[in-house]
This record gives C-alpha cells, sequence and structure tokens, in this order.
C-alpha cells in the first residue's frame, strides 16, 4: 500500500512539472491562431516522418536483439520490438518507467532473467548519451558561430555551472571522495553482515544479473553490427527531425544541417524527467527555432505537430503491443491446458 502511494505521488510530481513546463512554453501564445497552423499543416511530411520512426523502433529492436544473445537467448525480433514499444508506452505514464516496463515483457514471451536484460538496458541508454555528446560536437563545431551561442548558453555554461558548484573545492572534491568510501564500506559491511537475510540475497542476485547484462558487450559476437544499427537509429533520428520541417512553411527552408542541431535541442528535451518530454519539448524546440529568426509561436506549431504526433503514434503501437502480447500469452496458456 505504501509502494502504491509513493508511485503515486511520484507520478503526480512529475505530471504537474510538465503541466508547469507546458504552461511556460505556450503563455501568451494566441492559441486560436496555433490551431489554424496546425489544421493548415502539411501532415504528408508527417506521415512519412512515422514511417522513419517506426524504421527507428525497428532498428532498436534489432539492436537490443544483439545485445541479449551473448546472455544465452535469441528472441524473435518481434517480441523485442513488442516490448521496446510498450517500453515507449510506459514512458509516456512516468519517466524511466519504460525501462523496467520492456525488460518484464521480455522476460514474459521468452523467460530471460530480467536483472540480465536490465544490464543490457543500461549499456544502451549509456550507448544512446555517448551518441548524443557525438553528434553535439558535431553540430557545436559545423557552425561554431552560428550554432555556438545557444549551445553554449543553454547546454555547455548550464553543465560547467553544475559540475563547478558541485566540485568548488579542493575540501569539497575531498569531502565527496570520503563519503563515497564510507558508504561504499558500510554496504559492504551490511552486505557481508546480513548476507543471510532474503531481502540481501535478492540484491545479490539483482547485482550479479545486471553485471551478467553489462559483459554482453564483451561478449558480443555481432558487435559491427551493434555499431551500424546505432548509426541506424541516430540516422533516422535525424532524417525524422529534417523531414518534419516540409509540414509547415516557416521551417521548410531549413538545411540538414539545422535538422542536426534540432535533434540534439530535441533529444535534450526528451530527456527532462517528465511524461515523454511534455512541455520540456515544446519550450526547448520552440526556443531553438529562434535563432533562425522564427517567432516562437511558429517553433511551437513545429513543435507540437512533431511531439503530439510521435506520441499518438507511440500509444497505439504501444497499444497493440501489449494487446498481442496478451493474446499470445493467453493461446499459449490454452494451448499448454489443452495438450494436459
Amino acid at each position: 500500500m505504501r509502494k502504491k502511494i509513493l508511485n503515486s505521488v511520484k507520478y503526480f510530481v512529475f505530471l504537474a512539472f510538465g503541466i508547469a513546463l507546458l504552461i511556460l512554453a505556450f503563455k501568451g501564445i494566441d492559441l486560436e491562431s496555433l490551431w489554424t497552423d496546425l489544421k493548415n499543416a502539411d501532415y504528408r511530411w508527417v506521415g512519412l516522418a512515422l514511417v522513419i520512426s517506426l524504421l527507428s523502433h525497428i532498428g532498436r529492436a534489432a539492436r537490443w536483439k544483439i545485445l541479449i544473445e551473448p546472455l544465452g537467448f535469441n528472441p524473435r525480433l518481434s517480441n523485442t520490438f513488442y516490448a521496446v514499444m510498450i517500453g515507449y508506452f510506459a514512458n509516456l505514464a512516468a519517466p524511466r518507467l519504460g525501462e523496467i516496463t520492456r525488460c518484464g515483457s521480455l522476460y514474459k514471451t521468452d523467460k530471460i532473467p530480467f536483472d540480465s536484460l536490465i544490464g543490457t538496458v543500461i549499456v544502451e541508454r549509456v550507448i544512446d548519451m555517448l551518441s548524443l555528446i557525438l553528434i553535439t560536437f558535431i553540430v557545436f563545431f559545423a557552425k561554431l558561430n552560428f550554432f555556438g551561442s545557444f549551445l553554449k548558453e543553454h547546454v555547455f555554461i548550464m553543465l560547467e555551472k553544475k559540475f563547478s558548484d558541485m566540485f568548488a573545492s579542493v575540501w569539497q572534491i575531498g569531502f565527496i571522495a570520503a563519503v563515497f568510501f564510507l558508504l561504499s564500506g558500510l554496504v559492504w559491511f551490511l552486505l557481508k553482515k546480513f548476507a543471510h537475510l532474503t531481502l540481501i540475497q535478492k540484491f545479490k542476485k539483482i547485482m550479479r544479473g545486471v553485471m551478467e547484462g553489462f559483459k554482453s558487450v564483451y561478449k558480443m559476437k555481432r558487435f559491427t553490427a551493434f555499431i551500424l544499427y546505432t548509426f541506424f537509429i541516430w540516422s533516422m533520428y535525424f532524417l525524422l527531425t529534417w523531414v518534419m520541417f516540409f509540414s509547415i512553411p516557416e521551417t521548410s527552408h531549413l538545411k540538414p544541417i539545422d535538422g542536426l542541431f534540432m535533434l540534439v535541442v530535441g533529444s535534450l528535451g526528451m530527456v527532462a524527467p517528465v511524461q515523454g518530454g511534455m512541455g520540456a519539448f515544446h519550450w526547448i524546440v520552440s526556443l531553438g527555432l529562434t535563432i533562425y529568426g522564427i517567432p516562437r509561436e511558429k517553433g511551437l506549431v513545429y513543435a507540437t505537430i512533431s511531439h503530439e504526433s510521435q506520441t499518438i503514434f507511440i500509444i497505439v503501437l504501444g497499444a497493440i503491443s501489449l494487446l498481442i502480447i496478451m493474446l499470445n500469452q493467453k493461446n499459449s496458456y490454452l494451448s499448454a491446458k489443452n495438450k494436459s
């Protein structure tokens, strides 16, 4: 009961934060004019963007399958795809819930240890973060004077400030290091002292599974394919962003390098701790487009079409994937029952 209450509180906190960002993004905007622009958009380009989005999801499912294979399992691509889409669907309910949900989904369909799957998902997140950092630097140096001021002000200075605040002095660094070692020693002592407890044994089992998932990187037999799929996924993200420019006149003149820049900006909005990047994506994307002289009102039209089309697409694909898995499990259960 207490866990349910805590989860409910977390959900509403994230939701409230997302709504606050939405209000901030749309503050002072003529909603009637916005609605007119949305109705007049060219949705043929949106449809093409959804096809590209589907390809990126398939690529992600195929890449995850490669990471899972060293664990001694070979799930069907369809099952990893369903799991990925259910994960995206769950992220609309609560940030980062999707990572847990997709592992649970694949455990149900292929009986792959949940703990090991968590390790592979963490590896995926690290690879994606490194990919985004690489793309950010490419954009930054491709047109340093043009993009530099925006990225410097809204990304690099922000990160620098956080790190400088955190490590303002040698004493603080020493204090943090001391606390880290003390906590590590305390955890080690507790794990050893109470090793017989069920909770401790369960924790150790989870950590062993997670480490097994990490090891899948070193055991990977199709490393080249993994890298190619990573390149494919981010290429689709870029293509999706650029294609969406043509949906409204105000952004249709933007070039491919501008699509790469907006991919970085949009990704920063999507990693915000809110359901599906709600509000954060709208705010930062409309802000990013202002460097091209595009009014914030028109930037919000682009951001709304991009975000809401993808959100609806994820809801549809996630719901269908969930239904297929439920029907397959039901059929498997009935088949097993008839045989017995």
